[in-house]
């Protein structure tokens, strides 16, 4: 951060801490060390990759499969290029022989494709053994590239799905038969690695990726800082209220939970810690409002783009209906730090550690980038990926009005590089969900699946969205939310649409139960990462963090029961009906978990909070007109006696 706000740069040693944080919670952080000329020669592959990317994304007319196989062939070469075979390879400039041949084997195998292309459409379903070869090629090593940069989890689920394929799920009596169908329809055609997930990676979501990769550069991250210093940091518990706000524009942009709760975790979590809130607290805080960074328009993450593909609207129309539920989210994690705040007896930040409003104005041009982008696509007036583009072009000129932050033309091939980098992971996770998708699709197993769990729902929503809700954390826990939402939407969003439920809502429940998973016990990744920084117990920190998040536990089920949360199907009055009883819902549910309200509340007043809280959230008069009475007795009570300690 700037000199102006008094607040300390960390030192030398935290930023080696926050590299051996990342190294731990953040597969995509163990990466290959390069030195000299050969890291110039691997740092100019991934320039000219994203150089490519942007060009391609804007003007290319060429076959859509020559996009998608040269796309892939790129990712698996960078992909081994980057990341050994396991973690804690760190001798510089070595890559072994079978992992050349690896990278050598698995990009010839795209690139097949890619020149072959007129010749494989035309050849129909008749294909040489030699040609189920390479696709088995193919497959295989963008697995193993996934295994390295993603994890085992993905990987275990994409190998129960192709087993599933081959032994049980396809009906063709003969072995070698299976497999020809199995990899023709994964490999050769729309179906499997080169459907949706993958199209929208190379079409939309690289471009962003270089546009965040940018927009970092400008400084706009240590700008959210100090914004959030001078909007909340004089307020009871401030460094907290700066970590909710902070976080949740940093993480807008990164759309990693783990990363941004390290890199933002690093300055607000010591500061947090400092005014008195407890390590595990402050690590939760973090971590909470970093994971819901990606649902926070406009940016959200790399599953809002296949959302608007899945379900066919525009990206602006996503941007637009997530507004209401990410308030939500953070006002319930803001209500319940500053009644921890209160419950402590906390103060703010001293007003001479605050920036100055002048200087926050002065820089108020970082934000540009982000307007002209959200004006552009909400606008309908360019396509996404050129709006993303033109927006890489206004992040470089708002920096040249910063001499400490200007995209000079050495971080102009940095952020090139990152965006490229970055993009890695994405890819590999887009790829492999094809796989997933493509194996349930061709089975018929997605059919199967939804019969199932509607038979045990027994056309009960409450029972099969509390269902869809499990299979959501469970696979998030191991499986990056890009590929997460894409599994979910092929299997579990389409039994919610049977049952009642809008498409667009039964997506936007999938997609914030992929996302919460990182913040849910046990395997609560960005939990553990700001527990590691706070230096607090992990698993406490988790709690901390799903309980400071209880909203998006909530809100989910509001609008696959209330959809005018999402704005669908509404009116105006109808919108802030839902939003006014939310809120109140969302603040008596905090208040009751936090067991605190102007005094400590007893157990029978916490769950009667607790109570009232969620009858305020379920969409209905009746239970409005309850919930509102039980809360209203309940904060009388607590003021009363207040009243009476007070006199």
């Amino acid at each position: 951060m700037n000199k102006d706000n008094n607040v300390n740069i960390p030192a030398t040693d935290a930023a080696s801490d926050v590299d051996a944080i990342m190294k731990k919670y953040d597969r995509e952080s163990n990466q290959r060390v390069w030195t000299g000329t050969p890291r110039l020669v691997v740092k100019a592959v991934m320039v000219c990759f994203s150089l490519w990317s942007i060009y391609v994304t804007l003007f290319a007319t060429f076959l859509e499969e020559i996009r998608l196989t040269s796309f892939l062939a790129a990712i698996v070469m960078m992909g081994f290029l980057i990341y050994p075979a396991k973690k804690g390879e760190v001798r510089p400039n070595y890559m072994p022989w079978y992992d050349i041949v690896l990278m050598i084997l698995g990009t010839g195998s795209f690139l097949y494709f890619t020149f072959n292309v007129n010749e494989i459409l035309n050849q129909g379903t008749r294909f040489q053994p030699y040609q189920i070869v390479i696709g088995i090629i193919g497959v295989v090593i963008l697995m193993e590239l996934t295994r390295r940069c993603v994890g085992i989890p993905i990987l275990c689920v994409a190998t129960f799905f192709v087993i599933y394929a081959l032994f049980f799920g396809l009906t063709n009596p003969n072995a070698w038969g299976r497999v020809v169908y199995f990899v023709r329809n994964l490999f050769y055609t729309k179906e499997g690695i080169f459907s949706t997930p993958i199209n929208v990676c190379s079409k939309y979501i690289v471009v962003f990726i270089i546009f965040g990769a940018f927009l970092e550069r400008t400084g706009i991250s240590n700008f959210f800082i100090q914004l959030a210093n001078g909007a909340a940091g004089k307020y009871a518990g401030g460094p907290a209220k700066v970590a909710v706000i902070s976080s949740a524009l940093c993480g807008m942009v990164s759309g990693s939970s783990v990363g941004n709760t390290v890199t933002t975790g690093s300055v607000t979590i010591p500061m947090m810690k400092d005014t008195g809130y407890k390590a595990e607290f402050a690590g939760a805080v973090e971590a909470a409002a970093s994971t819901g960074g990606q649902i926070m328009p406009p940016i959200m993450g790399a599953a809002a783009f296949l959302m608007a593909d899945f379900v066919g609207v525009p990206y602006s129309d996503i941007l637009g209906r997530a507004v209401l539920p990410a308030l939500l989210y953070f006002t319930g994690i803001f209500i319940t730090v500053h009644l921890e705040a209160k419950r402590l007896g906390l103060s703010g930040i001293p007003k001479e550690q605050l920036p100055k409003f002048r200087t926050l104005l002065q820089k108020i041009y970082l934000l540009l980038p982000l307007v002209l982008l959200v004006v552009w696509v909400s606008g309908n007036f360019m396509t996404m990926q050129r709006a993303a583009s033109l927006a890489i072009v206004a992040s470089i000129a708002v920096s040249l009005l910063d001499s400490e932050n200007r995209i000079t033309i050495s971080k102009f091939f940095d952020a090139l590089e990152a965006g490229g980098k970055s993009t890695i992971t994405v890819a590999a996770a887009c790829g492999v969900a094809g796989i997933i998708s493509g194996s349930i699709t061709m089975t018929g197993l997605a059919n199967e699946l939804i019969n199932a769990i509607i038979t045990v729902a027994n056309n009960h929503l409450i029972i099969a969205l509390f269902l869809t809700m499990l299979c959501c954390i469970v696979l998030g826990m191991g499986v990056p939310t890009t590929a997460n939402y894409c599994i979910m939407a092929a299997t579990c969003a389409p039994i919610l649409i049977r049952m009642g439920v809008p498409t667009l809502a039964a997506h936007f429940f999938v997609f914030y139960f992929g996302i919460v998973a990182d913040i849910t016990p046990p395997v609560a990744l960005a939990a553990y990462a700001g527990s590691a920084i706070a230096k607090s117990n992990p698993m406490k920190t988790a709690f901390n963090a799903s309980r400071l998040a209880i909203a998006v536990f909530i809100v989910p089920y509001v609008f696959c029961y209330s959809p005018a949360l999402l704005m669908i199907d509404t009116t105006p009055l109808a919108v802030v009906q839902i939003v006014i009883t939310s809120l109140i819902g969302i603040f008596s549910i905090s208040a009751g978990l936090e067991g605190y309200l102007w005094r400590y509340m007893s157990i029978a007043i916490r769950i009667a909070m607790v109570i009232g809280g969620v009858m305020l959230i379920v969409p209905s008069l009746i239970t409005d007109l309850a919930g509102l009475a039980v809360i209203a007795v309940c904060v009388l009570f607590q003021k009363g006696f207040t009243r009476k300690a007070a006199a």
